[in-house]
């Protein structure tokens, strides 16, 4: 390796960021749908919403109002996510390692997981997690090492923008709370860690009501995507093994980047090393704690679940075999990590380009120039709201130059109609054609109901 091991790490985060900007921002039509969720939410910010809580809302929202509609903005608030746990897990590796060589490598190993290149491109409540579930990892074991009330009160702080990320965030706190639990016990920490509970709730209080206000909508829904109700006995045991199956294909090209910097697969553990115990702790017991929700539900675990669940699993094996890697032949591992670094954004680039009925092909901005066209030759006021679906109504959202408030269905909220000015209804096109009290029109396949002051 090298002594400019700082400077290739950096670089290494700049090449990440420009090109995982840079390659969807050219070959996509439109941004992917969790995306265009997200900015429909974003539109009409709340504590919560359907189906996830609304850290992923907040931050986009935050650029839709620095940079508005520009598509490449929301692909760089996706990699700047990813290249801030990167970041972090360096930090978080140089408490582990005196050689920053091998923080150098627990990082660049996960460039041989597609969650943190080929489907990064895609900001979601997945990747929102990312930098808040490597900052609180950070900030525990700088807790439990060093005792620090600050460090205690950022982990409770991050954990919670990590609960408001995605309620999966919790597999993560429980596994740091079986470690705490067995520290306790071992007399190795005391109950100062408590006060991390402090900013932990402060952050969630005001979802916590919302939550309760909205009869827990999004635990409801959380459920509903796993299948949960719909289950016969053979789940309980295919589930899992499908589970196990999808995770060792994500990790194979991982493990081959891996097993190319050993001079040997050989080690030894030390159950009395509280480094290894913290690390197989928020490693482990997370994929653990699935697996047996998938095995005691019977539920489905979609593969995209497990984004941030291994943004340290370099820094575990490096930590295990650090005594079997020879630094002076790494050369096969560096060629393997060049490969995939490569392989990865041209294979995006590859099927952006030749496959052509992707949610990233759809005519979005197109689409909202039609609608704002006919709008305005029949009504004067502003398009204040657009009803519909998170796709089809969060794309009239985001393209549309007035940034109508997004709404899945107005019920309650149609005394906002006089105030926010023209509405647009998106939906099945028979129904609305019958219902219809404004100027109605389709653009395949959806059909758009418009009302507003002549």
């Amino acid at each position: 390796m090298t002594k400019n091991t700082s400077k290739i790490f950096f670089l290494f985060l700049i090449i990440h960021l420009f090109v995982w900007t840079l390659i969807p921002s050219l070959t996509n039509v439109n941004l992917p749908l969790d995306t265009i969720e997200a900015l429909a939410w974003g539109s009409n910010l709340d504590w919560g919403f359907n189906k996830h809580p609304p850290m992923s809302a907040f931050a986009v929202e935050l650029f839709y109002q620095i940079f508005g509609s520009q598509d490449w903005a929301y692909y760089f608030l996706s990699q700047i996510f990813v290249i801030l746990a990167f970041f972090v897990v360096w930090i978080l590796s140089k408490e582990f390692f005196k050689n920053e060589n091998y923080c150098l490598i627990s990082v660049l190993l996960l460039e041989g997981i597609y969650f943190y290149n080929f489907t990064s491109p895609e900001f979601n409540v997945n990747i929102s997690q990312l930098p808040f579930w490597a900052l609180s990892v950070l900030f525990a074991w700088k807790g439990f090492k060093d005792n620090k009330t600050s460090d205690w009160l950022l982990f409770g702080l991050f954990a919670g923008l990590g609960i408001l990320s995605k309620y999966l965030f919790i597999y993560l706190l429980i596994a740091m709370d079986v470690f705490f639990i067995y520290m306790i016990i071992k007399k190795q920490i005391n109950f100062k860690s408590l006060i991390s509970l402090l900013p932990f709730f402060l952050i969630l209080f005001p979802h916590l009501v919302w939550l309760i206000e909205n009869d827990y909508i999004t635990i409801t829904y959380g459920l509903h995507r796993t299948g949960t109700g719909d289950q016969n006995i053979l789940d309980h045991f295919l589930h899992p093994i499908i589970f196990l199956g999808k995770q060792i294909g994500i990790l194979i090209p991982f493990f081959a980047m891996f097993l190319f910097a050993l001079s040997k697969f050989k080690t030894k553990f030390n159950f009395k090393d509280k480094k290894l115990l913290f690390l197989l702790a928020i490693n482990i017991i997370p994929i653990i704690l699935m697996f047996l929700t998938s095995l005691i539900m019977g539920v489905k675990i979609r593969t995209m679940w497990m984004t941030p669940f291994y943004l340290f699993f370099g820094l575990l094996l490096v930590y295990l075999f650090q005594k079997r890697i020879d630094l002076k032949k790494i050369n096969k591992f560096v060629t393997i990590f060049l490969l995939l670094f490569i392989l990865s954004p041209m294979t995006y680039l590859y099927v952006s380009i030749t496959k052509t009925d992707k949610r990233t092909d759809y005519p979005g901005k197109e689409i909202a120039r039609l609608v704002e066209n006919r709008w305005y030759k029949n009504f004067s006021n502003e398009i204040g709201i657009v009803v519909g679906d998170e796709w089809f109504g969060g794309n009239l959202s985001y393209h549309l130059s007035s940034r109508p408030k997004w709404f899945n269905k107005l019920d309650k909220n149609f005394e906002n109609l006089g105030k926010q000015g023209g509405v647009i209804y998106t939906g099945n096109p028979k129904v609305l054609k019958e219902i219809c009290p404004g100027v109605f029109g389709t653009i395949r396949p959806i059909g758009i109901c418009m009302i507003g002051s002549k």
